[in-house]
Parts: C-alpha cells; structure tokens; sequence
C-alpha cells in the first residue's frame, strides 16, 4: 500500500501541489521564496558570493507546478517579482529540480537529457549554475537540508519503484 502511494506521489505530487498554488495569490509567493531564499542563500550574500546577480534577472520556471518567478540581488538581499524581464531562464519539473538541489541528480545529465532548460545569457546561466554546485549541503539550515533529503530519498524511490513497475511490465528482468 505504501509503495502504491509513494509511486502516486511521486508521479502525481506536483500535480496535488499546483492547485493550490495557482491560487496562492503572487505577493503571498514573493514574501516566502524571498524568505526561503535569503535564508538559503544568506552565507554566499554574506561573502557576496552573489554580487553577479545585483542589476540582472533570473528566472526560474517549475513547469509541473505552474510556479514561476524572476530574482536578482538588490541591497545586499534576494528579492523576487514576476514582471521583470529574466536574462537567464532555468526551466524544470519538480522532481528534477528537487533532485538536483538535494545532489541526487547532475545537472549537465538533466540538461543533455532536456530535463533540464537553461535560455538566455549563457554566461549568467554558468555562474548561478557553478555557484550552486559549489554549495555545500552542510552549508544548508540543517531543517531545510533534512527536508529536502527526505524528500529527494522519497522522490527517488518513487522512481526506481517506476522503473521496475516498467521493466515488469515489458517483461524484462535483470
């Protein structure tokens, strides 16, 4: 029973969250990705490791979860809108994305596999991407490294269940 919910999260579980989120209204959105990602980011703002972002715009699109916004560095802090207009475009799933933040999945691999879409200034696409391949997990609010561990471990599972539950099906074992 529990494998059968894991595998329904995992494939339906964007789904179950971009209801509500299509009708959190944006400015309710803004102030929590602005917290969460100040609070995330807040050692490399500190270090102004994030100095590149100040005057430009990128955008990040969670297509599966009809969730979208644009943030650049104002001030020394993060700050979120969705009428700018983004140098850079990082597009993905959830699961994907997921995946990639918690270190479970590459992102050059998701990118060749068109998983994962990077459009714009290419340049400023390789400094957010190689500013977060330098973050460490430890880095991370030891909350918010734990949830987004458990989280990809359930994603994860998911998927192998998936891929075995396939593999089945078209008869092939190993």
């Amino acid at each position: 029973m529990f494998s059968r919910l894991r595998g329904l999260m995992v494939k339906k579980g964007p789904e179950f969250l971009a209801l509500p989120i299509s009708f959190t209204p944006f400015p309710v959105k803004k102030v929590v990705l602005q917290q969460l990602l100040n609070w995330q980011f807040r050692h490399a703002l500190s270090e102004g490791e994030l100095d590149f972002l100040e005057g430009r715009f990128l955008g990040i699109e969670i297509a599966d979860l009809n969730l979208r916004w644009i943030t650049t560095l104002q001030n020394g802090r993060l700050t979120v809108s969705r009428d700018a207009e983004a140098d850079v475009w990082f597009r993905g799933e959830a699961n994907d994305l997921l995946l990639v933040a918690a270190r479970k999945a590459d992102p050059d691999m998701l990118f060749f596999q068109r998983r994962l879409v990077i459009e714009g200034d290419t340049e400023l696409g390789l400094e957010v991407k190689n500013l977060m391949d330098a973050i460490e997990l430890e880095a991370m609010p030891t909350s918010l490294r734990t949830g987004l561990q458990q989280l990809a471990a359930f994603v994860e599972a998911g998927m192998k269940q998936d891929a075995e539950a396939a593999e089945a099906r078209a008869g092939i074992s190993c």
